[in-house]
């Protein structure tokens, strides 16, 4: 007969007692009990992700890149947080059952390391020299419009007396940058995240392979794992136009799908491939990170491997735009992270409107054709939500306008914490707002001031 002494008992107590606290601690900070062993996955993932990215992408304090971690979930403040200032890496920790390290690579970036993973760590990246040439070549841009930018910085002041945190405000009008405003240890030069404003970048990278004749939009994406089911129906239009069917839930909880694929796994491309179909291509919009992944995975399977589609991005997109602090991140996979991970300078997200503005060509190149740029800024086929294009919100499409106060022909990249590109062809105009701000922001409002102020 098996006796449990007194200390096991003790023992076996504490193994019971611990996911108990745990889940209650978890469901008082924010996550349901269900998603106990995902979210502390989660928490260490985008807490090693993040806090590197800011500490040493936006070269933000240690303080400052924290005080915005936890505005997700007030359960980050339970982290452990350990700098490696010499190595540039950052490892997280939440009540020992889940660690994680990112680390800083130049050129790409952050991302948590995985053993056996060294994709990354072998690409061999450049160094692309600032440039004094006028904007939108170089980072002259000349005399401002003293009365815009005025403008502008009251904007920035009122939105951060109300808590919005908007770190950077510029306007661009016809084919200059003419006021822009920063705060909250931003500057002309700070890569800012954009959050789903990569999506936007990803769509013009697979419109340079069109112009190329390199890869055609309106065949399937060819992945070997659709190749023999339903999947196989899907073209690359249905997935720039987030109307491919598959499965994928953008919910942003502990143990969702979004989540999983950014701060749980080494792949954010191989997460979503495993994804089945639920509905017909083109039926319905499902906003999805995963597909823009997906659209990652198949420009990186165009061009070859991982150093092929780094490359080629060197030479035809950030060099020929005129990027100057712009950062791509790639996942331990070394795929580009296209739902989320493209940081870049107000002065750079600008430069990606004023080549939508200007029908693909900027700096006296084409990197698009004017018809992919009417097709990427047209309403999609879906009956849920037509306006939407190829990663770009529209403004039309809807039964009602989505800026009320704006041009009907405006279009605009977006990001999580209220990231904006906005391009108003009508106007000639881009505005760029890049912040930090936990609920919605009054970008209607705000922006059709701006636009009445030119």
């Amino acid at each position: 007969m098996f006796i449990v002494s007194k200390k096991m008992k003790k023992i076996l107590a504490g193994l019971i007692v611990l996911p108990v606290v745990l889940i209650g601690s978890l469901s008082l900070f924010g996550f349901p009990p269900a998603y106990l062993f995902s979210a502390t996955d989660v928490a260490t993932g985008i807490g090693a992700k993040l806090l590197c990215s800011s500490r040493y992408v936006s070269l933000f304090s240690q303080e400052q890149a924290f005080d915005d971690l936890v505005q997700y979930s007030s359960i980050l403040q339970q982290l452990e947080v350990e700098y490696d200032e010499a190595n540039k890496s950052v490892t997280t920790s939440l009540f020992g059952l889940s660690e994680k390290t990112a680390r800083y690579l130049p050129g790409i970036g952050c991302a948590v390391e995985y053993a056996g993973y060294e994709q990354r760590s072998e690409l061999k990246t450049q160094q692309v020299a600032l440039s004094s040439l006028a904007w939108p070549k170089g980072n002259n841009i000349g005399l401002q419009n003293e009365r815009l930018s005025n403008v502008l910085r009251q904007q920035v002041q009122q939105d951060n007396e109300l808590g919005l945190n908007t770190r950077a405000l510029l306007v661009a009008h016809n084919g200059r940058v003419i006021a822009e405003a920063y705060a909250q240890g931003a500057d002309a030069s700070t890569p800012l995240l954009g959050w789903s404003m990569a999506k936007s970048l990803n769509s013009i990278m697979l419109g340079r392979l069109e112009y190329e004749g390199r890869l055609d939009l309106n065949e399937t994406p060819g992945f070997e794992q659709w190749s023999e089911d339903e999947r196989s129906q899907i073209r690359v239009t249905d997935m720039l136009t987030m109307t491919d069917g598959l499965g994928f839930s953008e919910e942003y909880n502990p143990g969702d799908d979004a989540t999983a694929m950014l701060f749980t796994v080494p792949s954010s491309s191989d997460y979503v491939m495993e994804k089945a179909a639920l509905r017909e291509p083109r039926s319905h919009f499902n906003y999805s990170s995963g597909t823009a992944n997906l659209l990652s995975r198949l420009y990186q399977e165009t061009l070859g491997d991982s150093q092929d589609s780094y490359d080629e991005y060197m030479r035809a997109i950030y060099r020929p735009l005129g990027f100057q602090n712009a950062i791509f991140e790639v996942d331990a996979s070394g795929v580009f992270v296209g739902s989320s991970y493209l940081y870049a300078s107000a002065r750079d997200w600008a430069r990606m409107g004023q080549l939508m503005l200007d029908d693909g060509i900027i700096n006296g190149e084409r990197i698009v054709t004017s018809g992919w740029i009417r097709r990427a800024t047209s309403p999609n086929e879906s009956t849920n939500q037509k306006a939407y294009g190829y990663q770009w919100w529209l403004n039309r499409g809807n039964e009602n306008l989505r800026w009320s106060d704006i041009p009907e022909d405006a279009f605009a990249a977006q990001g999580n914490r209220q990231q904006y590109v906005m391009i108003v062809p009508s106007l000639e105009l881009v505005i760029v707002r890049l912040g930090w701000t936990a609920g919605s922001y009054p970008v209607n409002d705000r922006f059709s001031a701006i636009a009445q102020s030119l």
